[in-house]
């Protein structure tokens, strides 16, 4: 069988084609370090003008708005919407606009995995963008989201930041915060209190609820005017007493201070001024039943005081 005869290889042939190769590449790479020079440039006047821009931004809502959240939600937008366009315009700058059509390309072709992938990501950013402009609370309002209790400090574009009462920084997703019922403490800077106090039942009903009124409204801290009642009401028949149901009204831009330790004081001052006009508190009454062949209740009354020689 006869064999073709393979044409031997020439290795510095073979090597010149790569150095010219090489060559070639570096010389196409010094005729596009002016443009990625520009493109840099581009990028870094990008940032310092989208930055700038940012803050004008963020004082001229501030002037129009009293909405800290608003303001700093939409000049951080405009500050990442700048420093896109600069990046595009600075790779076209460079000469990698082919490389920027493909990653827009493959952007666009694989728009519903990176949907899946990024799922909550996006939920997080479009509820962020829907609470800048509809939202039910402000800055250092006291709101309580599901479980959440505290006061809020930012609105950024995934999360909603919360202060504690007890010290806890909470970055809550912004889907949650529009999934879940939000209750504002603060919105229109009023709360309405309540506790509830027993009395005896031989008392005299009106004149506790007079005492109690005259404690509750003498507090610097209780709001009572044309809008916001004050007033007691008979709440429960219970074991051994009349329970009374004190309401009332305080304001909650400070709900540490106006709401949680108001009541306390009220609470004192009511136990205080009921004990001082001579109404009773009893404690719950204890019945005790004989079952069966017992006829005498085993217990023994003794006086401590007595001397037990005599």
């Amino acid at each position: 069988m006869q064999t073709t005869p393979t044409k031997p290889l020439n290795i510095q042939e073979e090597t010149s084609t790569i150095l010219e190769s090489l060559r070639d590449y570096w010389y196409e790479f010094l005729n596009q370090i002016p443009g990625i020079i520009l493109g840099l440039i581009i990028i870094i006047l990008g940032y310092i003008i989208a930055k700038k821009i940012s803050q004008v931004t963020f004082k001229g809502i501030s002037k129009r708005s009293e909405d800290p959240l608003m303001s700093r939600f939409l000049s951080n937008t405009v500050k990442v919407l700048i420093i896109l366009f600069a990046t595009m315009w600075a790779m076209k700058a460079a000469g990698l606009e082919s490389i920027t059509n493909f990653i827009i390309t493959g952007l666009g072709a694989s728009a519903l995995i990176f949907g899946f992938a990024f799922k909550d990501i996006g939920e997080n950013f479009l509820a962020g963008i829907i609470l800048a402009f509809n939202r039910p609370f402000n800055v250092n309002d006291t709101v309580k989201i599901g479980e959440l209790f505290g006061k809020i400090k930012s609105l950024e574009f995934r999360y909603t930041k919360m202060k504690t009462f007890d010290g806890r920084d909470v970055y809550i997703p912004n889907s949650d915060v529009l999934k879940n019922p939000v209750i504002n403490y603060t919105e229109d800077g009023y709360f309405r209190w309540d506790f509830t106090v027993g009395i005896a039942y031989e008392d005299d009903i009106d004149g506790a609820k007079q005492v109690i009124m005259d404690v509750v409204n003498s507090h610097p801290d209780v709001v009572h005017d044309g809008s916001h009642e004050n007033y007691v009401a008979e709440n429960e028949l219970a074991t051994s007493t009349v329970n009374l149901k004190v309401y009332f009204w305080v304001e909650t831009y400070e709900f540490r201070r106006e709401a949680t330790l108001v009541r306390g004081e009220i609470i004192k001052q009511v136990k205080s001024a009921l004990d001082k006009n001579g109404y009773s508190m009893p404690s719950d009454i204890m019945e005790i039943k004989l079952y069966g062949s017992q006829q005498d209740i085993p217990i023994t009354l003794t006086n401590p005081n007595k001397n037990i020689n005599n």
